[in-house]
């Protein structure tokens, strides 16, 4: 906010970068902490595109460059909403048989093919620039999914309360890693720590893999077997969830053992999805048993 009010009464700015350090301090390594420091600072993007010093009401003296990432600063977190839609897509591709596309035209895949050159050449450029391993990218791009799924998914919804209820918003205070512990530097990060912020990927990562059954089971039981739509769901599947490793294996902890709220979280969710699915579509038997009473 800052730095906008200076470029929008036209005072220029340099980044001033010393040789030694200026500052140092103590960051967040566990994944409970990590996400409400990263909702701490999607809140704060979203109260700034709410209020007066939203980009859009800029005046003439913010260079077009300044307005677009000013611009970037407050609607990043809104991504989050298009990210949960498409998290669910390939579950939904396995779930109902169809695949995601009705048809595999020429043209489709040539938009396809240009847009994911676009997207590894804007890699490969972010990869070079930073000066990072190609692995500590993944990782980024795997937290960015972990992220906009729950903390900004949830800044989001805290920022239209805010605006249209009058709610405040209140912060948690992000607790840093104090290394009191000498003989383990990073006992931190194995601390698990639940928090309402797992809800929707813990969400999206066993809807997926109770999708993932469910398509093998009916291709494997058809009469017809699809299995072009089967491997192709089963990819977009996959790519979903390898985004998801990182926070199932962090759910874990270090001894590996899976916390008991996902045991009842996956419980709950599979009750669910098999009582809409006979809902939705119900077994072919008890339709014509109906059809006989009538």
């Amino acid at each position: 906010m800052t730095g906008y009010r200076m470029h929008n009464r036209g005072w220029r700015s340099i980044y001033c970068i010393t040789k030694r350090d200026a500052f140092r301090g103590t960051a967040p390594i566990n994944l409970t902490d990590r996400l409400h420091q990263v909702l701490r600072w999607a809140t704060g993007s979203v109260e700034i595109f709410f209020s007066r010093n939203n980009a859009f009401f800029a005046t003439r003296r913010l260079k077009f460059l300044q307005r677009i990432s000013y611009l970037n600063v407050g609607i990043y977190p809104f991504t989050s909403v298009f990210l949960v839609v498409y998290c669910f897509i390939p579950a939904l591709s396995l779930f109902s048989g169809q695949f995601i596309v009705n048809g595999l035209n020429p043209a489709f895949l040539i938009y396809l093919l240009l847009i994911t050159i676009c997207l590894t050449l804007l890699s490969l450029l972010e990869v070079k620039w930073s000066g990072i391993a190609l692995e500590e990218w993944w990782r980024n791009e795997q937290f960015w999914v972990i992220g906009g799924t729950s903390a900004h998914l949830v800044a989001v919804v805290q920022g239209l309360l805010k605006v249209i209820a009058g709610i405040e918003i209140s912060f948690t205070l992000t607790s840093k890693s104090a290394g009191d512990d000498e003989l383990d530097e990073f006992a931190d990060l194995y601390i698990v720590k639940w928090t309402s912020l797992f809800i929707m990927p813990l969400t999206i990562l066993i809807v997926n893999l109770i999708a993932l059954v469910m398509g093998i089971l009916r291709t494997v039981y058809s009469v017809i077997p699809e299995w072009n739509k089967l491997l192709g769901g089963m990819f977009f599947s996959f790519w979903v969830l390898s985004h998801m490793y990182p926070f199932a294996k962090g759910l874990m902890g270090k001894r590996g053992r899976v916390p008991t709220i996902i045991y009842v979280w996956s419980g709950i969710l599979s009750i669910t999805i098999a009582l809409l699915w006979i809902t939705i579509d119900p077994p072919s038997d008890s339709i014509q048993a109906g059809n006989l009473e009538v």
